[in-house]
């Protein structure tokens, strides 16, 4: 069942995803080489808890951590370990909060000192698939023609597209309907109304799009181990009109600062 959110509940939901976009920012701040993602897991559910929110993953069907951090070839439900992050490496951080019942939920791909021109196009042409699929959340547009949007330019560029994994409604629950396939057809799916809240998240492979589970029942990962890229937004149609919650203003000042 699609849940459609009245007004009162996205200005509820904005506290949630407000407090996802400030710890993607800080995860920005704080990545670099030598840091581990277990240290950041550390840093991002403290700073969830001291915003009022509880780390929206944690505990979550079992997920032991408040990020889900993602190196190279995993592609998502990367579980934060010990291992430092080093030079060349790309990482997916996704997070979730919860606050006044209900979720945010949003990543951004980090790219850690430097990357090799490959992979670093990947990274880039991934966050322009969001982009182009959040330019199709129009009312009166079907779920389709984001999907058909992320494909088309994801494939334009030589990337694969990951099949078993998709973006979804968010809100009160983490999950909700419908399903946001990353490929499709314009024009299929249901359509989208008003009070529709999506969370976009292109998942897009250098190499082929095949993936598979790790034997710790979460980490998904590339059959071919060549790298992964992953964004995600939470978007709206409020009064009929598209307004995309979260934000990577955060992260964005904090890279800036780096150079």
């Amino acid at each position: 069942m699609t849940y459609y959110k009245t007004r009162d509940e996205i200005e509820i939901m904005r506290e949630s995803v407000l407090i996802v976009s400030k710890t993607l920012g800080l995860m920005a701040q704080e990545i670099k080489p030598g840091i581990s993602t277990l240290e950041l897991d550390k840093i991002a559910e403290e700073f969830i808890r001291d915003h009022g929110g509880e780390p929206g993953f944690k505990g979550y069907g079992g997920f032991p951590n408040t990020l889900c951090t993602s190196v190279n070839e995993q592609v998502v439900h990367g579980i934060p370990n010990d291992i430092p992050l080093k030079d060349g490496d790309i990482v997916s951080i996704d997070c979730g909060v919860k606050k006044n019942d209900f979720y945010g939920d949003h990543a951004y791909t980090f790219m850690i000192g430097e990357v090799d021109p490959e992979t670093q196009r990947l990274v880039e042409v991934t966050k322009q698939c969001l982009d182009l699929g959040i330019e199709q959340v129009k009312l009166g547009n079907h779920i389709g023609d984001i999907s058909y949007a992320v494909q088309q330019h994801a494939q334009k560029h030589g990337f694969s597209v990951v099949r078993e994994l998709v973006g979804h409604g968010v809100g009160r629950n983490l999950h909700e309907k419908p399903d946001v396939p990353n490929f499709g057809r314009r024009g299929n799916g249901p359509k989208i109304q008003n009070g529709l809240v999506l969370a976009i998240e292109p998942m897009i492979n250098l190499g082929k799009r095949k993936v598979l589970q790790l034997r710790d029942g979460w980490t998904i990962v590339t059959v071919d181990k060549k790298p992964s890229a992953h964004f995600e937004h939470n978007v709206a149609i409020i009064d009929g009109k598209t307004e995309v919650l979260s934000t990577f203003e955060f992260v964005e000042e904090a890279l800036a600062q780096k150079v």
